[in-house]
Formats: structure tokens, C-alpha cells, sequence
């Protein structure tokens, strides 16, 4: 397995507004500026399907893979010869959350997918976390 990115970040907001934010696909956009759209058929649950659409990329499927209400989301796309998956958590903290993703890629082509479609996962995880947190430390009246 081949560890792409993995940041870690405190936030004050509680760990049920991340994952609140996680399982709403319709406002990843909002914090993920690579994210054209992402859709999932049906209610949000663990085996659930669904497309995420990159912007300048293509369609990618995914499955819902790991599922635990207010601490763990995490998602699975395949692309040939490889499974890349992002793994998001939220526990409590004396601050409020302890944040992390992590984005690893595993198969026997994994190598080949590291040199090509996904070299710049590092630099956009850290920035995707960085701006949900900011989405969700912003006062109420900034929101409007």
C-alpha cells in the first residue's frame, strides 16, 4: 500500500460536524475546489455507490467502504489495477475534534497510478481538510 497523503488537524467545531459534512456529498464542492460534483445512489450507508465528478476529470465511481456515525467516513474508487481510498476521521478533543485523512492507493498497478493521475494528492488533501475546517469554524452571520 502506498500512503499518497495524510494530514492531521485540530478544529473546534465537534466531530458530528465533520462527519455531518462527510456524508452531505452535494456540499463537498463547497470545500473540495477540485470537486466538480459527487453524487451517491440512494441514502448514505455502508456498500453504498456512488460518482464523483473532478473537475477536468473524468466520472469515478466509488463505494461506501467504512461507515461509523460522527467518527469515520470512508471511500473506495477503483481504477484498473488499483483501489484508491480516502479515509476521513473525527474524534473528540479538548479542542473539540482531532482530525485526520489519509489517501493510500494499493494493487499492482498502484505504482504507475502514483506516477500519473494521482501525484498531487498530498498538497490537496492537506488543503481540502484546511478549507472544511475554515467552512466550519466560520461565525453564523459570515455564512449568509
Amino acid at each position: 500500500m502506498i500512503t499518497l497523503a495524510s494530514v492531521r488537524r485540530s478544529a473546534a467545531a465537534p466531530p458530528a460536524a465533520f462527519f455531518a459534512r462527510w456524508i452531505d456529498h452535494a456540499t463537498w464542492s463547497e470545500w473540495s475546489p477540485d470537486t466538480e460534483w459527487v453524487r451517491v445512489d440512494g441514502p448514505v450507508r455502508l456498500g453504498a455507490h456512488g460518482i464523483l465528478k473532478p473537475k477536468g476529470g473524468p466520472r469515478t465511481p466509488f463505494t461506501i467502504s467504512e461507515l461509523e456515525t460522527d467518527r469515520v467516513y470512508t471511500d473506495v474508487s477503483r481504477v484498473p489495477g488499483a483501489r484508491l481510498t480516502f479515509r476521513h476521521t473525527a474524534e473528540p478533543s479538548a479542542e473539540g475534534s482531532a482530525l485526520s485523512v489519509e489517501v493510500t492507493l494499493d494493487g499492482p498497478l498502484a505504482w504507475l497510478w502514483v506516477r500519473t493521475a494521482f501525484s498531487g494528492f498530498e498538497r490537496s488533501a492537506i488543503e481540502d481538510l484546511d478549507r472544511l475546517i475554515a467552512v466550519m469554524e466560520m461565525p453564523a452571520s459570515s455564512a449568509r
